[in-house]
């Protein structure tokens, strides 16, 4: 079993943190991430991966950064990748704030070309802990590896940033980040599994098609989205990022790691106010998933929870 050991340190300039890197099937129904995160220099214990991993510290002037590599293969391509986050030192609830991304070789160097994929150079999934809070979001590329964008996060406690981008030459890869934001967390509510929810103006029901959700078992998982005046099918739904819809879930579970991550990309030609994702759970628990789809430029989401057996 691997370990990733990962340091939070402070200091008078911000708050860094690297991640690995695994690359993934691009474009899979099923992408998974994963990271062990510690503070004061706690280690943790990661979940096993299919690969070596080395843990490293360096540190500059202005900032202190964790480090750690992860050696990777897919399709008989070798990538070897270092990514970190850097955050201001202090980040309070509800209140906007920077966050840089760079993205770098086993060397340091800084991996400067990158692939747009689903309509952006990288797709950022910021979600609470707790699995309360959901943020989808699009780093903006300054060149030389660096990435940057604002971020809001509603309250105190940790937070994971599954982080999505293409390097040229390179399949469609996924990073696990972890920040914290001080202070005494709220209690987590449970996972709410009412299938039918009305979110705004929208009703929103989701249905399985097997009645029962199993592990490593292929399931259509489907949207019928209606509007709440007169209960017809909603008619005006666009692309969102290239698609009908998509849909990202996390199971539940502390911490939150690669093997807990699944994306899953709309079905094409499904009906009138209703869209299609198809995906299997890989392990059993409860999962809380989140589906975004584009209402004459409104991004509309809706959120569920689901038992795996």
């Amino acid at each position: 079993m691997n370990r990733f050991v990962a340091v939070l340190v402070k200091s008078t300039i911000g708050i860094a943190v690297l991640t690995t890197l695994l690359i993934a099937q691009g474009c899979s129904p099923r992408v998974k991430s994963q990271e062990a995160a510690a503070d004061k220099e706690k280690p943790t214990t990661a979940q096993p991966m299919g690969s070596m991993d080395h843990q490293e510290h360096e540190t500059s002037k202005s900032e202190h950064q964790k480090g750690g590599i992860d050696h990777s293969e897919h399709s008989g391509n070798k990538v070897t990748t270092q990514v970190k986050l850097t955050t201001p030192k202090d980040i309070k609830p509800n209140t906007t704030v920077p966050l840089v991304i760079n993205v770098q070789d086993k060397d340091g160097k800084a991996i400067a070309n990158f692939d747009t994929f689903q309509e952006k150079l990288m797709h950022l999934i910021v979600v609470s802990d707790d699995l309360q809070f959901f943020n989808h979001i699009h780093p903006i590329y300054k060149n030389n590896g660096r990435f940057e964008v604002q971020a809001n996060f509603p309250q105190p406690g940790s937070y994971t940033l599954f982080s999505d981008y293409k390097p040229t030459g390179n399949t469609e890869q996924i990073s696990v980040l972890k920040t914290q934001l001080p202070g005494k967390s709220p209690s987590t509510p449970p996972i709410d599994l009412k299938l039918n929810k009305t979110f705004g103006d929208i009703k929103a029901n989701l249905t399985f098609s097997q009645p029962t959700l199993k592990v490593g078992e292929e399931v259509t998982l489907s949207f019928d989205l209606k509007q709440t005046s007169n209960n017809q099918p909603v008619q005006n739904l666009q692309p969102y990022l290239g698609e009908l819809g998509h849909l990202v879930i996390l199971k539940q579970s502390s911490p939150l790691t690669r093997a807990d991550y699944i994306h899953a990309h709309a079905l094409k030609n499904t009906p009138s106010g209703k869209v299609n994702f198809m995906t299997n759970f890989p392990t059993p628990g409860t999962y809380k998933m989140w589906g975004q789809f584009n209402r004459n430029g409104r991004i509309l989401v809706v959120d569920f929870g689901v038992n795996v057996q």
